[in-house]
């Protein structure tokens, strides 16, 4: 494991598990709200997940297991590739819950067993805002189309590259254009996702994570150049202000 993914592991692994727990509810709690619609729970993935059962699912990045549990109560056989043990921690806890299990292999993605897992999945499942922790896109790219099956599907969502020029990744009434570069290629120190949920008081204690924002070519062109064939490519308004988006959805194919 690197530097920088040692670095993104120890900020990920710093009081992950009581957020998510504060954030979702305890594992019991979560489960059932899960069991009531999984397929519900991916939001505007369900269309890739009509007939899944029995099918080999890769998670990267998957945290914890908020949607790889639904995947697996809709028949999947799921792996989770995440860095942090405390996103495990809920993960499992939460499979159990819903009566489900789920495969976690706690590991850098660059470092994923490629003897084991070489062209294994019919699936890649991507979600919820990643690509920002890894510095070299084209060499995750390729890890990734080397894990799936001839033929197999790649669902890749994440933050829209937009972000990149407005404060807080959004535009409303507490943010705005920054008339930032959206060709910057830096590295950046920024926040764990969820240290802001937590008092100021303790914020002090959370560590940084190494982050390098993509822009949409930049993304588009590591899928290509990989070997994927792009079928679908969507963009979705951002949560706060419906004007402008928020997300990207990109669905290929091996």
């Amino acid at each position: 494991m690197n530097e920088t993914s040692m670095q993104n592991k120890r900020a990920w692994e710093y009081r992950a598990y009581e957020f998510w727990n504060m954030r979702d509810g305890k594992p019991i709690e979560k489960a059932d709200k899960i069991k009531k619609n999984p397929k519900a729970c991916l939001k505007h993935h369900q269309k890739y997940f009509d007939d899944i059962e029995g099918l080999e699912i890769a998670n990267p990045c998957g945290s914890n297991g908020r949607k790889a549990i639904p995947l697996a109560l809709l028949g999947a056989n799921v792996t989770i590739f995440d860095v942090s043990e405390e996103n495990k921690q809920y993960a499992a806890e939460l499979a159990y819950c819903a009566g489900v299990s789920i495969q976690y292999e706690i590991c850098d993605f660059y470092d994923v067993d490629l003897s084991k897992y070489k062209s294994y999945f019919d699936i890649a499942y991507l979600e919820g805002g990643i690509l920002h922790y890894f510095h070299n896109i084209d060499l995750f790219c390729t890890i990734l189309h080397c894990i799936i099956k001839p033929n197999g599907e790649l669902i890749l969502s994440d933050f829209h590259p937009f972000r990149k020029i407005i404060s807080e990744g959004r535009v409303g009434e507490n943010a705005k254009l920054t008339g930032g570069n959206y060709f910057d290629d830096g590295i950046y120190k920024g926040n764990v996702a969820y240290k802001k949920y937590f008092p100021e008081s303790e914020q002090q204690d959370f560590l940084d994570c190494s982050l390098r924002f993509y822009t949409l070519s930049e993304i588009i062109n590591a899928l290509i150049h990989a070997g994927f064939n792009i079928l679908e490519f969507n963009e979705h308004p951002n949560w706060d202000d419906k004007k402008i988006p928020g997300e990207i959805t990109i669905y290929a194919t091996k």
